[in-house]
């Protein structure tokens, strides 16, 4: 604080003011349209997270040009704002969430804090073409390009079936029932998740495709429909 009260102490300018007021207002508006899709996909994580991430980014790039190019601190001016990008990573993590073997949601507004920031960062130093090219791509990554991945993908889909039985005895006829009218894999014979003595629990993987277009519930109420089957619900 020393050299806040010194007479040698740098001024800001209106000029230097104006520069820092627009970056600052490229970082608010970035981490808007950003976090807008977020929010309508109602994550944790949205608008108002994104602002917060895209400016304090830009604000510590500024930061660590000011001290390098105004103060004379140090020899590296992008040495704070490098420890935004591995910081970052703390508050992605906590929007991650691992729901089942195959359910885990949050991957792509972790990624997107994580370009926010990089963004931020950007504006801060002054390389704006960067900047608004990656912001421009990100944008179109999180609002156009589901439906396309969505196609890519879902030939690939799979998703876990628990199925409860009422004894050991019906073990084989179930594993047969579902290879032969399941496209499954992975079918695993597990302890009991109701804890009733005698009952045995069997998991499996199921993959729909075009032409099996199975789902849980439909995939539930077949199994329900069997006297050995206590109950059966998608595997988490």
């Amino acid at each position: 604080m020393n050299f806040l009260l010194s007479a040698s102490a740098p001024t800001f300018s209106f000029k230097d003011l104006g520069v820092a007021a627009f970056r600052i207002f490229m970082a608010l508006i970035v981490g808007t349209i950003i976090g807008m899709e977020r929010g309508r996909q109602g994550r944790a994580a949205g608008m108002r997270t994104h602002i917060l991430v895209c400016l304090g980014a830009t604000l510590t790039s500024m930061t660590g040009m000011y001290a390098f190019e105004v103060l004379n601190f140090g020899n590296d001016p992008l040495r704070i704002a490098a420890q935004v990008i591995s910081g970052i990573g703390f508050l992605g993590v906590g929007t991650i969430l691992i729901k089942g073997r195959f359910q885990i949601t949050g991957l792509t507004t972790a990624a997107g804090i994580w370009c926010a920031a990089t963004i931020g960062i950007a504006l801060g130093i002054g390389y704006y073409e960067g900047a608004l090219v990656t912001f421009l791509a990100s944008v179109i990554a999180v609002t156009m390009m589901h439906r396309f991945e969505y196609k890519v993908t879902r030939r690939h889909t799979r998703f876990g079936m628990y199925v409860e039985i009422t004894s050991a005895d019906h073990v084989r006829n179930i594993i047969n029932h579902l290879t032969e009218n399941y496209p499954s894999t992975d079918i695993q014979v597990t302890p009991p998740r109701s804890g009733t003595a005698g009952s045995v629990g069997i998991e499996v993987n199921i993959h729909p495709s075009a032409k099996h277009p199975y789902t849980p519930n439909s995939i539930a109420e077949d199994l329900e429909k069997l006297d050995e089957v206590i109950f059966a619900l998608e595997s988490i």
